[in-house]
């Protein structure tokens, strides 16, 4: 393959996929949820735990962008089904979100003394990794960009995959720095502030999930009308 070929496939493809999994995972929307999760933690604790997320996030996408399809195939699981399972995952987390507690500052601050890592490391990936930031839609999103992978030469599918693996990479570094200073960009907001994005990004989490949800059952709900209509027509004639 000529270099101007190979530069052509991996600008395309990094440029779309970091245009479709960057607005899924919606780092600054994550910010002030990964505050309220984390409450109690020390800034240490949560520098280490939004590099872990970081890490999760783009384990998951990039599996799920080389080998998601084959996986999906080998369990005989469905994109509509993993819509439906992971928006009622994202609904259950947002909503608990949005019934909590507004946050305390005073308070955090004095459980940071007794919040161990352990008890922070199992978060990383659920509820922060999996169903909130990287859920059913950025799965569904590396999905289709793992589709669009395939090529008919081995070197058109290598240098696609080239751009789509540093992009992943850099949607993932994003989802760090949003994390990592989550409270120096929500700290000029004070206490009362912080509660209302707070709670106006759990209610847009809630709505994401419905959404994803929705899809799933929109797509289930079709394919039961087709199979219907197809098995209507067959019987008929």
């Amino acid at each position: 393959m000529e270099l101007s070929a190979f530069l052509a496939d991996f600008s395309r493809s990094f440029l779309f996929a970091l245009a479709t999994l960057l607005p899924m995972l919606n780092p600054p929307a994550a910010a002030p949820i990964f505050l309220t999760l984390t409450e109690g933690a020390s800034t240490p604790d949560r520098a280490r735990l939004a590099q872990k997320v970081s890490i999760n996030i783009f384990v998951m996408l990039a599996v799920a962008t080389v080998a998601g399809n084959l996986v999906l195939t080998f369990f005989g699981i469905s994109l509509p089904i993993i819509r439906v399972g992971g928006g009622l995952l994202v609904i259950a987390t947002a909503w608990r979100l949005v019934n909590a507690s507004d946050f305390d500052a005073a308070h955090a601050q004095n459980m940071a003394g007794s919040y161990s890592w352990e008890q922070i490391r199992s978060k990383a990936f659920y509820p922060l990794t999996f169903p909130m930031i990287c859920g059913p839609g950025s799965l569904s999103a590396a999905l289709t960009v793992g589709a669009t992978l395939n090529d008919s030469t081995v070197s058109g599918t290598a240098s696609k995959l080239a751009g789509a693996v540093p992009a992943i990479a850099v949607a993932a570094f994003v989802v760090y720095l949003c994390l990592r200073f989550a409270s120096q960009f929500l700290y000029k907001l004070g206490k009362n502030g912080t509660a209302v994005v707070m709670r106006l990004s759990a209610f847009i989490l809630l709505c994401l999930g419905v959404q994803i949800a929705w899809a799933g059952f929109h797509e289930l709900f079709l394919g039961l009308l087709h199979e219907a209509s197809t098995f209507h027509s067959s019987t008929s004639s």
